[in-house]
């Protein structure tokens, strides 16, 4: 489904169905809630066709968890830990486990602070215009998160690449925005494409690409228990879906061996040496 008709269509239902659980926390339910057809009038179809505009900025509206939130809720989710550990056989009041609910509760708390946060706080003054329209690419970001099947951690690592439309985002904000989304019980295939439509919603450049490789500990810990297997996703947008070669650019780019960068990296320092060098004789001889 094209992404930009489907984020319509949520929003669309979530303002004309006056439902309010329809999206919470960037998450569609995945239930389909019209109101009948008698009672869509004029507005709704207005709402249906609302301007492009709206419909890309629908990450400014996320519903978010605020720390108040926390502080009401970590007695309920202590408590909640502490009939799991009764569940399990085991004593919460022994030593070693007489303060675990409350640590539990408020690592969990900790692990899921991505609810806590928006994109548009993150990127407020770190979009910058300029004049560039070559790709830019961050790889090797440590990403962190939590399985939403089982409540057990996802680890890896996510690659960011775009091409800018006059626009560019400060570097450590690809990096937050992957933190904002990972920080969240999530599927790793929803990670991967909510990154990339916040970086499109935002910069609203020519392309943008994100490819996740991670582990996750329901596949190593549990049920088929594969140590060494890694799932890789990854969403294209734009030119990175639309341009073969641009998209071909960006995964060599993104192969490119540590030795091959170090082997860069010493010719441009070694050609600023030599530069300096030149632009020093001739500033001695004048």
């Amino acid at each position: 489904m094209d992404h930009s008709k489907q984020t319509e269509f949520t929003l669309t239902d979530k303002k004309d169905s006056g439902d309010a659980t329809l999206v919470i926390n960037g998450h569609f339910d995945g239930v389909v809630k019209r109101p009948p057809a008698a009672l869509q009038g004029p507005a709704a179809e207005s709402g249906s066709h609302r301007s492009a505009q709206s419909v890309t900025e629908s990450w400014k509206e996320e519903h978010t968890r605020s720390v108040e939130d926390n502080e009401v809720s970590l007695p309920s989710l202590a408590e909640a830990y502490t009939t799991i550990l009764r569940g399990l056989g085991e004593d919460p009041h022994r030593q070693g486990l007489a303060k675990t609910p409350w640590r539990a509760a408020t690592a969990m708390q900790f692990f899921t602070k991505g609810y806590q946060e928006t994109i548009i706080d993150v990127l407020n003054d770190a979009i910058f215009d300029e004049d560039h329209d070559e790709m830019v690419i961050v790889k090797d970001i440590d990403v962190f998160s939590m399985c939403e099947h089982h409540l057990v951690p996802i680890i890896g690592r996510v690659h960011i690449g775009y091409l800018p439309n006059k626009r560019v985002l400060g570097l450590s904000k690809l990096a937050r925005i992957v933190e904002i989304y990972s920080r969240r019980l999530q599927v790793q295939e929803r990670l991967t494409k909510q990154i990339a439509v916040a970086i499109t919603e935002a910069l609203h450049p020519t392309g943008v690409g994100v490819i996740i490789e991670a582990t996750h500990m329901c596949m190593v810990m549990r049920g088929v228990q594969k140590m060494n297997s890694k799932t890789i996703t990854s969403t294209m947008l734009g030119v990175f879906r639309e341009d073969p070669k641009t998209r071909d650019e960006f995964l060599t780019l993104l192969s490119c061996q540590p030795a091959m960068y170090n082997d860069w990296q010493n010719k441009v320092f070694q050609s600023m040496a030599e530069d300096c060098v030149k632009s020093g004789s001739t500033h001695h001889t004048s």
